[in-house]
């Protein structure tokens, strides 16, 4: 198994209605503000251990489990929502890195839905922070208001379908299963890499037949749609209201192109970039859509660099 470096510590912090389970590395210091890693949709807050342990420095380093992933509860909820994790953020904000004047401006990096998340916080609340990092967050594709009746329908069908249990999230006999399916979804990940994310990616859960099945740690209702179309004008006001220096990292293979053909392309992705004041476009080598797993050492290098 991958022999972890830099070892985390985790705590629960008191976030709104929910106990949130987050990832600590380092030390709070004066001098240099928390670094602040987000993750993306169905991954935890441990799998930036490798871009962790990649780091030239040793620096205040805090990672949570978004609200329904890892071992931060979802709070019984059935459905899950961008503005949740937006007022989330800020009350972990406000924990590690000060409320009022009092506040410390953060290097904020996201990956994927985190990177989403990352970009439109800072365009909510651009002063709190100093740098922005953002790892294959491309939104979704524009969205016609004449196709709201439709997706309102198809949330609603979806949520019929989790309450009759036909939304499950797959089981595996074995730990090891685990790490083969992420190897599986990722063919560049390594075997011991696979082990240890498969380690804290998922737990076993007791059957009746006193054996035990391992699942993903992650809520099933993060599979439903989101009921509200996807709006490019309210993106591009965000967009438009970041202050901080952003660095786009992009992997060599085109993930826009794999999810979406030509609905959605990485030019017109760019072009929603042109709306943010300081922004810089980075494209990594030998990488998927998981470019801190495929390449920690140079996210790691991207990310010093960038917030040095």
């Amino acid at each position: 198994m991958y022999p972890a470096l830099r070892l985390s510590r985790s705590e629960f912090v008191p976030v709104r209605n929910l106990q949130y389970h987050v990832r600590v590395w380092g030390s709070p210091s004066a001098a240099r503000p928390p670094l602040v890693l987000l993750h993306g949709w169905m991954d935890v807050a441990a799998s930036w251990q490798f871009v962790v342990d990649a780091m030239a420095e040793e620096r205040f380093i805090v990672a949570p489990d978004w609200r329904g992933f890892g071992l931060t509860a979802g709070g019984g909820v059935d459905n899950y929502w961008t503005p949740d994790y937006l007022a989330d953020l800020e009350w972990l904000l406000d924990h590690y890195a000060g409320e009022g004047e009092a506040a410390q401006a953060v290097d904020l990096v996201g990956h994927s839905m985190g990177g989403n998340v990352a970009m439109h916080y800072a365009g909510v609340r651009p002063g709190r922070i100093r740098r922005l990092v953002n790892l294959e967050g491309f939104g979704m594709p524009a969205r016609q208001p004449e196709e709201a009746p439709a997706r309102y329908g198809q949330w609603i069908e979806e949520l019929k379908r989790l309450h009759r249990g036909e939304l499950a999230l797959a089981t595996y006999s074995a730990v090891d299963g685990v790490a083969r399916r992420l190897m599986k979804t990722n063919p560049r990940l390594s075997s011991d890499k696979a082990q240890w994310l498969a380690s804290h990616w998922s737990a076993g859960q007791a059957q009746p037949d006193g054996n035990a099945r391992w699942q993903i740690l992650g809520d099933a209702a993060h599979k439903i749609v989101n009921a509200n179309i996807f709006r490019v004008d309210e993106t591009l006001a965000l967009y438009a209201r970041i202050t901080a220096p952003t660095l786009m990292v992009e992997a060599s293979d085109d993930s826009l192109q794999g999810w979406w053909k030509n609905r959605y392309t990485l030019d017109e992705f760019h072009q929603r970039l042109a709306s943010v004041a300081s922004v810089r476009i980075e494209r990594l080598a030998d990488a998927g859509h998981m470019l801190h797993h495929d390449q920690p050492e140079r996210v790691a290098r991207l990310i010093e660099d960038f917030t040095a």
